[in-house]
């Protein structure tokens, strides 16, 4: 069988009101869509770029000095293998006032040792902020699952409206198939 496409745009006499409807809602939800997700993934992903930006300003490098000796030995494959353990360090914040927290170091590092730290302009400690690169990667990612989202909604949107079509032309039919049905003078079912 022939595929025929887009007759729901065609003149037909069998082509019902509900169809040319259906159409319209299927153009109109298909627009949505590709606006929705492309405004709310575009949108979402320079919110998380301009933020990682605002990170890489805000976000300095401090030394602590570790208060204890961090836990574990300072064995050459733990070293080797990249392993850090977490243990309390002291700096002070750019206020001047002494801060205390937690980092992570290596196995056995001897109490006093300096330690890098990243701190924000309170002087609270804070991860390591993305670089320009990473900051692109993860933008482009969240800001794709936002667009993704975003599109679900106009589609949910239109899968209700159609499924609500589909039943009301399903009375339909059944109506005229009421009223026609007699006039063959035999019952089908």
């Amino acid at each position: 069988m022939r595929r025929v496409w887009l007759w729901r745009w065609r003149r037909n006499p069998l082509r019902r009101r509900c169809d040319a409807v259906e159409a319209w809602v299927l153009l109109g939800a298909w627009a949505l869509t590709v606006l929705c997700g492309v405004l709310a993934g575009a949108g979402v992903a320079g919110a998380v770029e301009r933020g990682m930006a605002r990170e890489r300003v805000e976000w300095r490098p401090a030394t602590a000095r570790l208060t204890e000796r961090a836990a574990g030995t300072s064995a050459l494959p733990a070293a080797a293998n990249g392993s850090q353990v977490w243990a309390k360090v002291g700096w002070t914040a750019p206020d001047g006032s002494p801060r205390a927290g937690q980092a992570r170091v290596r196995p056995g590092t001897a109490e006093g040792t300096p330690v890098t730290v990243w701190i924000d302009r309170t002087g609270r400690l804070v991860t390591r902020p993305a670089t320009a690169a990473q900051a692109r990667v993860r933008a482009a990612l969240v800001g794709t699952l936002a667009g993704l989202g975003a599109a679900t909604v106009p589609l949910a949107c239109c899968r209700a409206v159609r499924g609500r079509l589909e039943a009301r032309r399903l009375d339909q039919w059944a109506t005229d198939w009421a009223r026609f049905d007699p006039l063959w003078g035999h019952r089908t079912g």
